[in-house]
């Protein structure tokens, strides 16, 4: 601790992101695409890269907004752009969620809202899941300062429908609805359609997972445009350019690829389906997942010694030594070829047991 870091710095508990290895490992632990984005998507990013780069990128995003408005089906003032959803959440918790009531979600969740509650000094309630890790609607009631769910949720990779979605944000017209859909187009329903009824709904999208775009850091919200001027005012009081020229390149380009994005969403789906037969089939719990990962569980194993195990075989997981989920292991939908291989050294482990 530093003698020069004012108080609410030392009070900070930050985020501890998944495991960058230094070393060469299968890669299971972070939720990144396994497959590549197209050739067009990489061909705009290089053309981007020009004598432009000295000038500032637009700060608006217009020309990215506008594109991805077409994308789904909205007008281009129900968007906000920014560098990554977790940078367009951050700034969602700032502009919407009300000090002195607690801001809900669940208590087994995407960790980084309980760090962003912190970091602005927000109450929050963590709030049970059900016993089978879905989310219980009608528990999200009473008075509250914000409410956020991730559909599907992280880390159980389970999804709410959109009848679901549209129950909470009625039962909550006073408060912003934030709806985390990171995971969404691997197998769940989007609320978007919904913030046409609803001004207090906002949708939180990224092009990391689906677009096999995590390392450009480009994120969405849609809602009214009353949700969005609130956005805009918090980031243009924060940095009016988050989104760099080659970003906003990358990013159209990929939206306009939809043959690239389509065929690799398929096969992620494809293969997380094969996977999870193959695991049921060895005697493992597998969650329903609407994700690009699983969380898995053996009856006769202990997580933990699973995980070290797998490390020591160069595979890397996640787990949460947290409660009710510390006997699971979170497990990213990686390359056939690598979830082969994880394949073959669970059932290795098993039968050494």
């Amino acid at each position: 601790m530093s003698g020069y870091w004012n108080q609410k710095t030392c009070g900070l508990d930050p985020y501890t992101p998944g495991e960058q290895p230094k070393e060469k490992m299968i890669k299971l632990n972070t939720n990144e695409n396994p497959l590549p984005p197209g050739e067009m998507v990489l061909a705009a990013m290089k053309e981007a890269a020009n004598g432009d780069m000295r000038l500032y990128p637009d700060p608006e995003s217009r020309a990215l907004r506008e594109v991805f408005a077409d994308y789904a089906q909205v007008a281009p003032e129900n968007v906000f752009v920014g560098n990554g959803s977790d940078e367009v959440l951050a700034f969602a918790f700032d502009a919407f969620f009300q000090p002195g009531k607690p801001v809900l979600f669940p208590d087994i969740s995407y960790s980084f809202y309980p760090v962003y509650c912190k970091h602005y000094g927000l109450d929050y309630q963590q709030v049970p899941l059900k016993e089978d890790f879905t989310v219980a609607v009608a528990d999200y009631d009473g008075e509250n300062g914000g409410i956020v769910i991730t559909n599907p949720n992280a880390p159980t990779g389970i999804a709410l429908s959109r009848r679901e979605i549209e129950d909470i944000v009625k039962r909550n017209p006073a408060v912003v609805v934030v709806i985390d859909e990171a995971y969404v187009r691997f197998g769940a329903e989007s609320a978007v359609p919904l913030i046409e009824k609803y001004p207090n709904l906002l949708v939180v999208q990224t092009m990391s997972k689906s677009h096999s775009l995590a390392g450009l850091r480009v994120g969405f919200a849609i809602g009214s445009p009353e949700l969005i001027e609130g956005l805009n005012r918090v980031k243009d009081s924060f940095n009016s350019y988050p989104v760099d020229r080659i970003a906003q390149a990358g990013a159209i380009a990929s939206l306009k690829d939809v043959e690239t994005v389509e065929a690799n969403l398929n096969t992620v789906r494809a293969v997380r389906e094969g996977v999870s037969v193959a695991l049921r089939g060895i005697g493992f719990d597998v969650l329903p997942a609407k994700t690009n990962f699983i969380m898995i569980r053996y009856w006769n194993c202990p997580a933990e010694e699973l995980f070290q195990y797998l490390r020591s075989q160069k595979i890397l997981v996640r787990h949460f030594d947290l409660p009710r989920i510390s006997d699971y292991l979170r497990v990213t939908i990686g390359s056939k070829e690598d979830m082969r291989i994880f394949l073959d050294t669970v059932e290795e482990y098993i039968e050494k047991r």
